[in-house]
C-alpha cells in the first residue's frame, strides 16, 4: 500500500512540476511540421495540373511557395525561440552565435520575400485574366488535358464528367491548363488577394517581433517603440478572420494550419514577455 501511495504521490508531484506551457507549445511545433508535409503533397499534386508539360524554376517555386514558405517560418520560429527561450544571456553574448542567429533569419526572410513576390505575381497575373468568348460549354475542352479549377480544387475534364463539373457558359483560363467559371473565377479574385494581404500581414507581425527583441536584447522594456512593437498583437486579428474565412469557404486544414501558426508565434510573444518581467526584476531596486 505505502508504495502504491508513494508511486502515486509521485506521477501527481511529476505532474505538478511539468511546464504544460512548454508542452502546448512544443505540440504546436510538431503540429506545424506535419502540416508542413500535407502541404508538400497538396502543392505536388495542384502542380500536376497548373504545370502538366513542366515549367521554368520560377514557375515551380511559384508552385511550391507554401512549401517554401513554410519552412522559412519554421526557421525564423526555432531562432526567435532560441534567442527569446533557449539560450541564455551568456551564450547569446558569444558574437558568434548572435550573428548565427539573425543570419540565419535573415535567410528565411530571403525565401519569405519571395513568398510576396509570388502572390503578388499571382495577383497581376489574375488581372490579365479575362473571359474566353470561345468556350461556352466544358465539353468543348473534354479530353484536351484541360482542368476545372475551383478554390485550389481540380478536376480533370473529359466526356464523361464535363456536362455535370459546370453549367455556365462564362469560363475563364486560370492556366493555360486550368480553366473555371464565373463562380470560380469570383472565388480566385477573393483567394488571390487575401493570399497576398495575409503574407504581408505576417511580415509586419515579424517586423514588431524583430524591434521588441532588439529592444530587450538592450534591456529596454517601455518607451514608445516598445509600444510599437505591442502593437503588432493587433494583426493577429487580422490573421484570425483569414482562418475563419478559410473554415468557411471549407478550407479546413488552412483554417487549422493559420491558427496554429498564430498559437506558435504567441508563444514566442510569451517568451518575451517573460524576458521584460525578468529584466524588470533584475532593474528593480533590492
Amino acid at each position: 500500500m505505502s508504495s502504491t501511495l508513494d508511486s502515486g504521490g509521485s506521477r501527481s508531484a511529476w505532474w505538478r512540476e511539468l511546464d504544460k506551457g512548454q508542452v502546448i507549445k512544443w505540440t504546436v511545433y510538431v503540429l506545424l511540421l506535419v502540416n508542413w508535409g500535407y502541404y508538400f503533397v497538396e502543392e505536388l499534386y495542384i502542380s500536376s495540373h497548373t504545370l502538366p508539360q513542366g515549367g521554368s524554376f520560377l514557375e515551380w517555386t511559384r508552385e511550391f511557395v507554401t512549401t517554401i514558405d513554410e519552412f522559412a517560418w519554421f526557421g525564423l520560429l526555432f531562432m526567435f525561440e532560441l534567442e527569446t527561450y533557449a539560450l541564455g544571456d551568456k551564450a547569446l553574448e558569444k558574437p558568434g552565435v548572435r550573428w548565427t542567429i539573425h543570419g540565419f533569419r535573415l535567410v528565411c526572410y530571403v525565401f519569405i520575400a519571395h513568398t510576396i513576390f509570388a502572390q503578388a505575381t499571382n495577383v497581376n497575373e489574375f488581372l490579365k485574366v479575362v473571359q474566353t468568348p470561345e468556350v461556352t460549354g466544358l465539353c468543348q475542352v473534354a479530353n484536351d488535358g484541360i482542368s476545372f479549377g475551383e478554390s485550389y480544387r481540380y478536376t480533370i475534364i473529359d466526356q464523361v464528367n464535363c456536362s455535370e463539373v459546370s453549367s455556365d457558359t462564362r469560363f475563364y483560363y486560370l492556366e493555360p491548363s486550368v480553366i473555371t467559371d464565373q463562380d470560380g473565377y469570383d472565388l480566385e479574385r477573393k483567394l488571390v488577394w487575401i493570399d497576398l494581404v495575409e503574407a504581408c500581414v505576417w511580415l509586419l507581425v515579424l517586423f514588431a517581433l524583430e524591434l521588441a527583441v532588439w529592444l530587450q536584447n538592450r534591456n529596454i522594456t517601455g518607451g514608445r517603440l516598445m509600444l510599437v512593437s505591442h502593437t503588432g498583437k493587433l494583426l493577429y486579428g487580422v490573421l484570425w478572420a483569414a482562418a475563419v474565412y478559410w473554415a468557411l469557404e471549407g478550407h479546413w486544414v488552412y483554417a487549422w494550419d493559420e491558427s496554429l501558426w498564430i498559437l506558435g508565434f504567441w508563444a514566442i510573444e510569451n517568451n518575451l514577455s517573460e524576458w521584460r518581467d525578468e529584466i524588470r526584476g533584475e532593474e528593480a531596486p533590492a
